[in-house]
């Protein structure tokens, strides 16, 4: 996973574009300097050919690191972030998680689960109670979030390139844009607190890092609004443990970390 410790805005007349470095703010100064004039050339060209790694999800992360987590030889094995609407993110180098989105119902599909038709949580389950069948050595713990199902692998640590990860991914319906993600930031991703609109709230209007000490003053502001609307809510519910019931060692803190973060055992309404 990366966290560029420097960023720097750039900007030439209406074309701005972040620059980052783990090295300084001057080079991270000069890369936004760079992204800038290749935007203004694009630009120039009638936006003609590419733009090159700069988009969602191909850039560096620009989220601010709360916490690390270090395995027994000192690398990192997962970061709390906070993105850019407010929003503390687990992130893990070889914990999978996949997040499934409940899709909007066709008329046709809404009609047919009114009449006793499969729903979205107990097809999704039956999946996983396949793959389980298709690979009893695996454990799969299972959520359901606001928006849909977040799975677990908790038997063993898994690199995000592994083949055996993409064909979860599209066995279950991952996110593309999230399968994607995971490659490019050599991390996954999982969401640990409310979106703050599902808790009344507006998105935050700074975010790191910030302009100047008024911004972070207003951030902080939001922030403590956000802690105290969110805490009526939880993240994730626990459905159950699927397959082997046994927690890989490496997992076991951020299973639990991940746990305690979503409040799956509150019985509070999810966001």
């Amino acid at each position: 996973m990366h966290f560029p410790k420097h960023w720097q805005l750039a900007r030439r007349g209406g074309v701005r574009a972040w620059g980052w470095s783990d090295v300084s703010a001057e080079e991270a100064r000069a890369d936004g300097q760079r992204r800038v004039e290749r935007i203004v050339v694009w630009l120039k060209n009638n936006r003609q050919g590419e733009l090159g790694a700069y988009g969602y999800p191909n850039r560096p992360m620009r989220e601010d690191v709360l916490r690390t987590f270090l395995h027994p030889d000192g690398s990192v094995s997962g970061a709390v972030s906070r993105n850019s609407y407010g929003c503390l993110v687990l992130n893990t180098a070889r914990a999978m998680f996949v997040d499934v989105d409940e899709r909007r119902p066709s008329l046709i599909v809404a009609l047919k689960r009114l009449f006793g038709g499969k729903s979205f949580e107990p097809t999704l389950l039956a999946k996983v109670q396949r793959w389980i069948v298709a690979h009893p050595d695996w454990g799969w713990r299972a959520y359901r979030t606001r928006a849909g199902i977040r799975l677990l692998a908790t038997h063993r640590p898994f690199a995000p390139d592994d083949p055996l990860c993409q064909t979860a991914f599209h066995e279950f319906g991952a996110d593309w844009l999230y399968r994607k993600l995971c490659v490019n930031q050599k991390c996954f991703r999982a969401r640990l607190t409310p979106k703050p609109w599902r808790c009344g709230l507006d998105r935050p209007s700074h975010s790191w890092p910030w302009r100047d000490a008024a911004a972070q003053l207003a951030f902080a502001t939001w922030n403590q609004r956000y802690l105290n609307a969110a805490g009526q809510y939880a993240t994730c519910k626990l459905l159950g443990q699927f397959g082997n019931p046994v927690t890989n060692p490496a997992l076991e803190p951020l299973v639990a970390f991940h746990d305690d973060a979503t409040r799956v055992q509150s019985g509070l309404p999810l966001a």
